[in-house]
C-alpha cells in the first residue's frame, strides 16, 4: 500500500467542498453524473467545481469520461475501497498484543 497516495487522498477529502463532491459522486453510483448535475447538487460555480474535480482526479478518487458533449464524472470505487480499507485493516491491530 502506498502510504503517500493514501495520505494525498485523505488530504484531498479533507476539504469540505471536495468531500461533498465526492459524496455526490459516490451516491451517483457507477454510472456517474454529468458535471452540470454535480455542480447543481453541490451548489458551487463551475470554475470552483473544476478546481475541486481536478484535485480529486489527481489523487485517483474520481474519473471523467466524455460522452458526446457531456462530461461524466465517476467516483473510483476501487480507489475509495483501497483508501478506506487501509484504515480498516489497521483497526484494533495493536489491541490484541
Amino acid at each position: 500500500m502506498d502510504l503517500d497516495l493514501i495520505a494525498k487522498r485523505l488530504e484531498a477529502l479533507g476539504n469540505p467542498t471536495r468531500l461533498e463532491v465526492f459524496r455526490i459522486l459516490v451516491r451517483g453510483g457507477p454510472a456517474g453524473l454529468p458535471v452540470a448535475e454535480v455542480r447543481r447538487r453541490a451548489g458551487v460555480p463551475g470554475s470552483t467545481l473544476s478546481h475541486h474535480l481536478h484535485r480529486l482526479i489527481g489523487v485517483g478518487l474520481v474519473t471523467q469520461e466524455r460522452q458526446g458533449t457531456t462530461l461524466i464524472c465517476r467516483a473510483d470505487f476501487a480507489a475509495m475501497n483501497e483508501t478506506l480499507g487501509f484504515l480498516m485493516a489497521e483497526c484494533c491491530a495493536d489491541a490484541c498484543k
